[in-house]
């Protein structure tokens, strides 16, 4: 039995069983709309219905052989992402960018590099560091390091972080966007150069998930690798 984790529930999931559907292997959600299960039609294939962030860990572990899940999931949430899981095909949606916002007033910032400036002034002003508000810890972590950015810290935000600078919690942060219109409508704009990774839907395999039947599964589909 082949075990596939896919979103429970959203555009998220809708859009991956269009897309598995249109390779005959369709999929359904059973039960209330709260209940989060879901069947395959043919047999031989188990769904796995669970948050896009649980799937990461899901296929490290090996509990599921193949998971939909963003690509900015998969490398925040997994060290050395790429021993863990391979990417077996992008899906074509799911598309955002994770960046680095500032609030709108900040005329003189517009790069990483004025934000290091920024953030040396604000810590040598306010005795602490500056707050980027995120949930990408790992992504953004790496990142900033990576262009010399210094004297900030990165407080976690697991919801609404585009308000996070309204609400005094933080001065600066670092979450997916695809429009950008919420950054606009909370008075935040998008770094010139701080575009951290550009993330979309994407089918995993498990490492773990060496198989027979998986490899059968997606030479069904045409995805044999």
């Amino acid at each position: 039995m082949v075990k596939i984790g896919v979103p429970s529930k959203g555009r998220l999931m809708e859009k991956t069983f269009e897309w598995f559907g249109a390779r005959g292997l369709k999929m359904a959600k059973t039960g209330s709309e709260r209940e989060y299960a879901g069947v395959v039609e043919g047999g031989g294939v188990e769904l796995v219905m669970l948050s896009a962030g649980e799937i990461p860990r899901e296929l490290a572990a090996g509990r599921i052989d193949l998971g939909v899940t963003g690509t900015d999931l998969v490398r925040d949430k997994l060290a050395d992402w790429d021993r863990q899981v391979s990417e077996v095909a992008a899906l074509g949606f799911g598309h955002a960018d994770l960046i680095i916002a500032v609030p709108m007033a900040w005329i003189d910032v517009e790069t990483l590099d004025d934000l290091d400036a920024a953030a040396a002034a604000f810590r040598a002003r306010h005795g602490f560091r500056l707050r980027i508000a995120t949930k990408y810890h790992r992504l953004v972590r790496d990142h900033l390091t990576a262009q010399g950015v210094a004297d900030y810290q990165l407080v976690d935000s697991q919801g609404a972080t585009e308000g996070t600078v309204k609400n005094l919690t933080a001065e600066a942060i670092a979450d997916i966007t695809s429009s950008g219109e919420t950054l606009r409508a909370n008075h935040l704009k998008v770094l010139s150069d701080a575009v951290i990774l550009k993330s979309q839907a994407m089918l995993y395999r498990s490492a773990l998930a060496q198989g027979a039947e998986v490899s059968a599964l997606l030479d069904r589909i045409g995805l044999l690798q």
